[in-house]
């Protein structure tokens, strides 16, 4: 497949798939605040983010059947009704809004099973540095538009005509997502007859099972973003504390940080072209880190906004660079006849202690401060660095590269 055309499917890919994640990290933390919901309550709500780790126990499914076109733009109406859905309900009290956000999270991660094998399906070895540099471009320019872009609209609309209108976004992308050419759509890997289910697995895992060091590159996956995992769902509440409106946090975080993440995540797609996928895990990750530092300087009393926009545009550019590098680690070990199952793993595996954490951001935070809070994220990520010999290891006994065609 030519190389543009292939960036091209991924980078539509990847509109679709960052759009809950634009929702659900971004809009509907803002509505939480204004609604009243306390700073703890929004902590433990992002542990609906446990369905992406979820996921792994129904990707077998989405193997065995195949036809990931059906998967994605199901999952697409489910969202949507969801967010026509939310209006009705007050999110301070309703045991109901809870159980939506519930079902739009486990859409979402439904979604991701099918796109995450579509791509690495199309992508060659060897390729994985300008393709995750689309992903994450892609990725971040649907949180953008509807994530923080999304801020903009209850000024103007209010919050439940804002949710509904968002909602139409994926009535329409579940009709555009049958624009995938057919081929890239099927997926399937189908047991022999009479085989059972755990032998079936057991043929996904098998490479994975007889490499050396396999603890040792699950605590990297379990560690490696965790500092990024601890600092998500208080940036908001730390930005309004911090005295910047809604619609500087949509600035903010959409446009100047939609540029700054896209230009990282060229960056980092292009250290994992001419260094390798490891080197580029080492040095993207060292910086990510330091980031969460910069934004525990800026959360010091006296500070001000300034510091804030500082270690947020740091943040995003650091964040795009370690995601480009970690994603094409996680796509280079995948085989492409297991991908849907074998990265639905991996994607189960590494935001796991993440997603425990942040549901106690919220009291860390209020116990510690955000600036003592964020200085703590910092020191999560540090012990994944001792895995990393092992790490490349296994790049270096996964698949070679391949040939690309470009036009």
């Amino acid at each position: 497949m030519p190389l543009r055309r292939m960036l091209a499917i991924v980078a539509g890919l990847y509109l679709i798939e960052g759009f809950p994640m634009g929702v659900f990290r971004l809009l509907l933390p803002a509505w939480w605040v204004e609604a009243g919901m306390s700073t703890a309550s929004i902590g433990v709500a992002s542990g609906f983010g446990l369905a992406w780790s979820l996921k792994v126990f129904w990707s077998p499914l989405v193997q065995w059947s195949g036809g990931y076109r059906r998967w994605i733009s199901g999952a697409l109406l489910v969202m949507a009704a969801v967010l026509f859905f939310l209006p009705a309900t007050d999110p301070t009290t309703s045991t109901v809004m809870w159980i939506a956000v519930g079902a739009f999270c486990l859409a979402s991660a439904t979604q991701d099973i099918a796109i995450d094998a579509a791509t690495i399906g199309i992508v060659p070895r060897g390729s994985e540095g300008p393709a995750n540099a689309m992903r994450v471009g892609a990725y971040r320019l649907a949180m953008t538009i509807f994530g923080t872009g999304a801020l903009f609209l209850p000024g103007y609309l209010g919050w439940d005509a804002s949710l509904r209108a968002v909602g139409v976004a994926p009535l329409l992308m579940a009709g555009a997502v049958w624009l995938i050419p057919a081929g890239r759509d099927q997926g399937r890997h189908r047991a022999n007859p009479g085989q059972s289910l755990a032998s079936w697995l057991a043929q996904a895992f098998a490479t994975w099972r007889s490499r050396r060091g396999l603890w040792s590159a699950v605590g990297f996956l379990l560690l490696f973003r965790l500092s990024d995992f601890g600092l998500g769902p208080m940036l908001i509440p730390f930005q309004y504390e911090a005295g910047l409106s809604r619609e500087a946090i949509g600035v903010l975080g959409g446009l100047v940080g939609g540029v700054a993440l896209l230009a990282g995540a060229t960056a980092g797609g292009a250290v994992v072209s001419a260094r390798g996928i490891g080197p580029a895990l080492l040095w993207t990750g060292i910086l990510a880190v330091a980031s969460n530092l910069l934004y525990a300087s800026a959360a010091l009393p006296g500070m001000g906004v300034k510091a804030v926009y500082v270690a947020s545009v740091v943040e995003s550019l650091t964040g795009g660079m370690v995601t480009a590098a970690f994603m094409s680690f996680l796509m280079r070990i995948c085989e492409r006849e297991w991908a849907a199952v074998q990265y639905a793993t991996l994607t189960a595996i590494y935001p796991l202690f993440g997603q425990l954490l942040g549901m106690g951001s919220g009291f860390m935070a209020e116990f510690l401060g955000f600036a003592g809070y964020f200085a703590l994220t910092a020191v999560f990520t540090l012990p994944a660095f001792a895995f990393l010999p092992t790490v490349r290891r296994w790049i270096e006994e996964s698949a070679p590269p391949e040939d690309l065609a470009s036009d």
